[in-house]
């Protein structure tokens, strides 16, 4: 059995195993600690018996009006924990302290196209593409040299407070906008 705890700084230390991946983004520790000193609730990990790292997730609530909502800014499980329904309750927690904490809207995310593994684990969440934004991520880094950036999916689902979905929308892939406008 597993332990769902509050992520600490010290668990920069040891969660090597986890970002490990081709698909997980390491920040300076500035940013970790930033997230944890303001949205502490938002930044979660799931840790063994044994006390190791299988996965976290880092959050943060943002925007005004009915614009305001969760942000998953990080999610990864270490490869050998995968397939055991943690990063779906990592985000089911986030979506509840987002919607019953912040009132948000809804809950967003980015992700690559091209990892479709990661797409379609958040449609079966009830996730769903609401704008494709253009040349938002850098190439994956070593052996992709010269490659081009690459689009992320920013992908939605409304809270609560968004009975009437206006914060989705059915064609998002079709909706394109450029990495300025959303940063």
């Amino acid at each position: 059995m597993s332990t769902l705890r509050p992520f600490r700084a010290t668990d920069m230390l040891k969660f090597n195993n986890v970002n490990m991946d081709v698909w997980t983004e390491t920040y300076g520790t500035a940013f970790y600690l930033n997230y944890l000193a303001r949205w502490p609730d938002l930044c979660c990990v799931e840790e063994s018996p044994s006390g190791r790292m299988m996965g976290y997730i880092i959050g943060k609530a943002e925007g005004q009006g009915t614009n305001f909502h969760g942000h998953i800014t990080a999610l990864s499980i270490a490869p050998e924990y995968r397939k055991l329904g943690l990063a779906k309750r990592l985000t089911k927690l986030l979506e509840e302290i987002s919607d019953g904490v912040y009132h948000g809207f809804f809950v967003d995310l980015y992700v690559r196209p091209s990892n479709a593994i990661a797409t379609e684990m958040y449609e079966k969440m009830g996730y769903s593409v609401y704008r494709t934004v253009k040349e938002y991520y850098g190439n994956l880094g070593p052996g992709s040299e010269g490659s081009a950036a690459e689009d992320a999916y920013d992908m939605r689902k409304p809270l609560s407070r968004d009975p009437h979905r206006k914060s989705v929308r059915a064609n998002g892939r079709d909706v394109i906008v450029s990495a300025s406008s959303v940063t």
